[in-house]
């Protein structure tokens, strides 16, 4: 295969399959992401969404560029974890406040921006990987910290006063208020959705207009409307669902409505929008995507970038894990938690592969653990360890040593990324399933049934694109 051959992008990709993938692999990672929390759980949408249109839309060229486009992708939709929205949600559908459509429309508003902002950093940061130009770790680094500075100015800004004691919340404020129940007893929240669309709009400005990286600009933009339909969208049908609960206690949903999970199926829909937006954002700026050269003089040294990884991970695991609450108080918070590997990211030569495997597994490998063998007690600490953490870190880190070693020997990039693809929807799948307590359809239907059902047919789908690409590739 010529030069030339290898750069040129998959500009013969219908546009339905980005959309219609990309949407099975949002779906099924922001459900799953509910079981597992914000920052972290979110990065399974984020690798398998990458994962997804690097498949379908990359050039064929050499795996790191790409890796590293899928793992800046990863890491930056951890960052809007940090925004709190559960009280957001609730505007929309809580008992009290059913038919009050000043309070619905105000919740999907906010749940628009919050989702949009989301979706944003990942749109953005995806972009910037897959856009031809090469940034450096120090200018990332000088970024971050730039985003971190513009962070803390939009929460003055927008999310300021907060001081619930005396009924003082900033004037666009989009949880518990008393402006929709004056005489409750209310728990507001503090915001920080002011913050990080500041930090949005740095990182966008910077890549888009300052080095002029057009698809880092337009994914941004994309993942933003994605966002900001993805989200309220999902919500409506929960919301529809407390408005009229009288349409669920008749007919077939008398017997379906006990047992969905309404919530996981607006997380599920909230994904395939998301998903499948910036899959259509991605095709429509193919002819953008040229993963950047390799400069061996802009990488970290060995030595450094092994001691960034060791940090990292006793941070991330320290952080969700150990009782420390200051050490969570600063990592749980997703622009500081994403310092240090999009540093590593941009300037390891191992970081990529670790990052879209073990680094990204490794705290819901633990989550899953916690919740099965020490909080309910389904299985035993021997075969929970070895079934749910020992097995699949193994088989993350095994992939992530293979991949460096075949990167290293081969220019041709398709096969890594349809096993990597294969692996990881498998994976989260697995462990998700578990944690669901194997919700199989021929068992007594519980509230994850029709979740895991929908699922399986995602992870099928992406089963079926990882096999038809790789074999394609080695034909």
């Amino acid at each position: 295969m010529s030069t030339s051959e290898s750069s040129t992008p998959a500009t013969n990709t219908p546009w339905w399959q980005p959309v219609l993938f990309a949407a099975m692999a949002g779906g099924m990672g922001w459900g799953i992401r509910g079981q597992y929390g914000h920052e972290t759980g979110a990065m399974i949408a984020g690798l398998l969404v990458s994962l997804t249109l690097a498949v379908l839309l990359c050039p064929r060229t050499a795996p790191l560029p790409i890796l590293r486009a899928v793992a800046l992708g990863t890491v930056a939709i951890g960052f809007g974890g940090s925004m709190t929205y559960g009280q957001t949600v609730g505007l929309t559908h809580d008992q009290a406040l059913v038919g009050n459509w000043a309070a619905l429309r105000w919740g999907l508003l906010g749940l628009a921006i919050k989702g949009g902002i989301w979706i944003g950093f990942a749109g953005a940061f995806l972009g910037m990987g897959l856009g031809g130009l090469r940034y450096r770790w120090k200018e990332i680094l000088l970024l971050m910290l730039g985003m971190i500075v513009m962070c803390f100015l939009g929460e003055w800004l927008l999310n300021s006063p907060f001081d619930p004691a005396n009924k003082k919340l900033p004037s666009i404020y989009f949880s518990s208020d008393w402006r929709w129940l004056p005489d409750a007893d209310l728990k507001p929240r503090p915001e920080v959705w002011g913050g990080l669309l500041f930090a949005w709009i740095t990182v966008t400005a910077y890549a888009g207009w300052r080095r002029g990286d057009r698809l880092a600009r337009n994914l941004a933009l994309w993942g933003f409307l994605g966002g900001a339909l993805g989200f309220p969208m999902g919500q409506c049908l929960q919301a529809y669902h407390a408005w009229n609960r009288e349409a669920f206690q008749q007919g077939i949903w008398a017997t379906l409505d006990p047992n969905i999970n309404w919530w996981n199926m607006m997380e599920t829909t909230f994904g395939a929008v998301m998903g499948g937006m910036l899959g259509l954002g991605a095709w429509l700026n193919r002819d953008k995507i040229r993963p950047g050269a390799e400069s061996p003089s802009e990488l970290l040294p060995g030595g450094v970038e092994w001691t960034l990884v060791a940090l990292h991970l006793a941070l991330l695991m320290g952080s969700e894990f150990l009782p420390y609450p200051r050490l969570e108080a600063v990592y749980d918070f997703g622009l500081f938690m994403g310092i240090i590997p999009l540093v590593g990211v941009i300037g390891g030569r191992w970081w990529p592969y670790l990052q879209i495997m073990p680094i990204t597994l490794a705290p819901i490998v633990g989550k899953t653990i916690r919740n099965l063998v020490y909080e309910e007690n389904v299985i035993g600490a021997v075969p929970g360890w070895l079934l749910y953490l020992v097995i699949p870190l193994a088989l993350a880190t095994a992939f992530a040593v293979w991949a460096y070693g075949r990167g290293q020997s081969e220019g041709e990039t398709r096969p890594i990324l349809a096993k990597a693809l294969l692996l990881s929807t498998w994976t989260y799948f697995f462990l998700n399933f578990a944690f669901f307590r194997y919700p199989w359809p021929w068992q007594e239907w519980t509230g994850r049934t029709p979740n895991g059902i929908i699922f399986t047919i995602c992870a099928l789908g992406l089963t079926a694109l990882a096999w038809l690409r790789r074999e394609r590739a080695l034909s």
